[in-house]
């Protein structure tokens, strides 16, 4: 199985940017790659190779679900698991986001001592 080492981070909050790869990199011991908005992630994701994208539902201009839909076109990125971030978790929402097929849904505010471990725990499930 493919080990867990990179992790694309796609967060527009600053303060949220900075604990979760704080929190990755040195509780988790992932190299991190950050952006800002979806765009960004787009123009950076296949060159960067992550092993799992944690993205952020909520974001300007180009919001989570179209992120995750536009990163499913490049080649690099089809399989690779994506994870959504956010504080909207009631039933339809988890629902919706799951017929997107993200491989799981963390709800903020999330735990930074934690967010690694359930990072893996995805990951594992995914490659189960």
């Amino acid at each position: 199985m493919r080990q867990l080492k990179r992790v694309l981070l796609i967060e527009d909050d600053l303060d949220i940017q900075t604990v979760a790869r704080l929190s990755l990199e040195l509780i988790g011991g992932f190299t991190v790659k950050v952006c800002s908005s979806g765009k960004e992630a787009l123009r950076e994701a296949e060159g960067f190779a992550p092993d799992i994208i944690l993205l952020d539902v909520m974001m300007p201009e180009m919001d989570g679900p179209a992120t995750l839909i536009a990163l499913r076109e490049l080649p690099a990125i089809q399989t690779t698991p994506i994870v959504f971030m956010t504080a909207k978790v009631a039933p339809p929402d988890i629902a919706y986001y799951e017929s997107l097929n993200a491989q799981g849904i963390l709800p903020k505010p999330f735990e930074p001592m934690r967010l690694a471990d359930q990072l893996y725990v995805i990951w594992n499930n995914h490659y189960a």
